[in-house]
């Protein structure tokens, strides 16, 4: 592995020396970049210029103002302009170029955005609807693929997908103005809209078993020294406005602190004095919406292990004993029993050179994977390339009297994935399908009880009725001893935790303090909390 240092002649300035000494405001242009959006706007305007100056620097400064404007505008103030573009979030990178659009001015285009308000805090969103508005009202025509529910309120015109997901999805369910769908019977997001459906809040919060996890002197990237407790045996969640410094907390410090001491190797925790009550785990997982796998050969039957089971009991059949197939007759990993001619893919990779590869099904097998002899062993009348072909539902049933088998396609039924091919390719599914694909494994396996699971964001990409689904399997790692610690921005999940940890109260520099902590209930009454006032309307 590489990894990166500054570099020990210019500190990370990129600048000679002799650059470096040119000033405005006493500012070299180092200093400047590393100024926060917000903070730039107060230097600029503060700018102490002599008439002569300001005449010259008139159109440059008024240019530098409008496109600070911008940024803050979709709520991007608390970065610094010498941010790597790398080190972005996908909704950092997103609003920064709708910034840029907005800048722009363009009349007559359309725009297309796919989810904007990932990673924004319902303060934010206020910014950035106005912002989508703007452009609107500028002369563009706005397509928002949205699941937040103050975008589809603010919406002039709403397209209602479903009725349900995967091949049960795929018709417009309703169409129109806003009542228009909360009138509407069929349409789900209708009867979220109405509140004839809704997410409960919980009757009582758990107390945990008393104990904690406790972070001394928190102090990486914007983080105050901060000390946070963490109880355990909980549903925890980080929240705070956009920057705050809640993935520095839990993903520069506490997964990779866990991981150093858990497993040892090459870990590097961010600045912080010391992790207490780290015995009280002996796994920590972080389940992301990284694939679940790079190639088309793997697939949710592969990944949760399901597999290994389908083929052994294939292997059991009376043909295949007759045969003498092994259950290593019925992976498309190995020689034997795929398809040599695409290798076990059912797809063939035509490269292309300058433009995308393009997959085409495999003209031997058609896209079964398999040879003609191991498709002619069948179980309950289907072959290996039919049970891969079904969804999760079909296969919780096929397999009802298989314990071992159903177990694992019943808990992907439950986190609401009863849509997806068991041999559906892992490019093929999003980040938040992914997400549930890991959780679903998880939940398969015999629970220790003491587990850290990690989730940053695992709303992102569902829709409220997908969202009930993902706290109810939450709740089932909760309730067998484990602590789930999740960074969110969604008021359902938030006003379903056990505690609540609100950093703030700005984003960038003037971050990275707790705010406040406690039940939801305790969060909602700090008059200080941005969180606290979005949480007071849905508790």
């Amino acid at each position: 592995y590489m990894t990166s240092m500054l570099c020990p002649k210019c500190s990370g300035k990129r600048l000679k020396e002799e650059v470096l000494k040119v000033l405005v405001g006493n500012k070299s242009i180092a200093e400047l970049t590393s100024l926060s959006v917000r903070d730039a706007m107060e230097f600029i305007k503060n700018l102490d210029l002599t008439e002569k100056q300001a005449y010259i620097a008139r159109q440059i400064t008024k240019e530098i103002n409008q496109r600070l404007g911008f940024l803050v505008d979709v709520g991007l103030d608390y970065l610094t302009l010498d941010r790597p573009a790398g080190s972005l979030s996908g909704g950092e990178a997103q609003r920064i170029r709708l910034a840029t659009q907005v800048g722009s001015s363009l009349v007559g285009v359309l725009y297309v955005l796919d989810e904007p308000s990932v990673g924004l805090h319902s303060r934010d969103n206020d910014r950035l609807l106005a912002t989508l508005k703007r452009l609107r009202d500028l002369g563009n025509t706005v397509i928002v693929v949205e699941h937040d529910e103050e975008t589809i309120r603010s919406a002039d015109y709403i397209v209602d997908i479903g009725p349900k997901a995967g091949i049960h999805g795929g018709e417009i369910v309703a169409q129109g103005i806003l009542d228009d769908i909360i009138n509407s019977e069929t349409s789900i997001t209708g009867q979220y809209l109405s509140g004839r459906l809704t997410i409960e809040v919980p009757s009582a919060r758990r107390k945990g078993n008393g104990k904690k996890l406790v972070i001394r002197r928190a102090a990486q990237h914007n983080l105050k020294n901060i000390d946070v407790e963490i109880p355990i045996g909980n549903l925890v969640v980080i929240t705070g406005v956009s920057g705050s410094g809640k993935s520095t907390l839990v993903e520069q410090i506490i997964y990779p602190g866990l991981m150093q001491h858990l497993y040892g190797g090459r870990y590097c925790p961010g600045k912080h004095d010391g992790i207490e009550g780290i015995n009280e785990f002996d796994r920590v997982i972080n389940i992301d919406q990284s694939p679940i796998g790079r190639t088309p050969r793997s697939n949710p039957a592969t990944y949760t292990g399901a597999f290994d089971g389908i083929r052994e009991l294939f292997a059991e059949t009376t043909e295949s004993r007759m045969r003498g197939y092994k259950p290593g007759r019925f992976s498309f990993n190995v020689r034997g029993g795929r398809c040599e001619a695409c290798s076990g893919d059912g797809i063939i990779k035509i490269e292309m050179h300058f433009l995308p590869d393009v997959y085409i099904p495999c003209e031997v097998c058609k896209g079964k994977r398999y040879n003609r002899e191991t498709l002619e062993v069948k179980y309950k009348g289907k072959t290996i390339a039919d049970i891969l072909e079904m969804t999760v539902d079909e296969a919780v049933e096929f397999f009802a009297h298989i314990p071992k088998i159903n177990r694992k396609f019943e808990v992907l039924h439950d986190v609401g994935l009863g849509y997806i091919k068991l041999g559906q390719p892992a490019p093929n599914l999003s980040g938040g399908e992914a997400q549930r694909v890991k959780l679903a494994t998880e939940l398969s396996k015999r629970s220790t009880g003491r587990t850290l699971y990690i989730l940053d964001e695992p709303t992102t990409g569902l829709h409220k009725h997908d969202v009930k689904h993902l706290i109810t399997v939450i709740n089932r790692l909760v309730d067998t001893g484990n602590t789930v610690l999740v960074i969110e921005h969604n008021l359902d999940v938030i006003k379903c935790a056990d505690y609540i940890i609100d950093l703030g109260p700005e984003g960038g520099e003037r971050g990275g303090e707790i705010v406040t902590q406690g039940t939801p209930e305790e969060v909602a009454a700090n008059p200080l909390s941005y969180t606290g006032q979005y949480l007071r309307k849905v508790l």
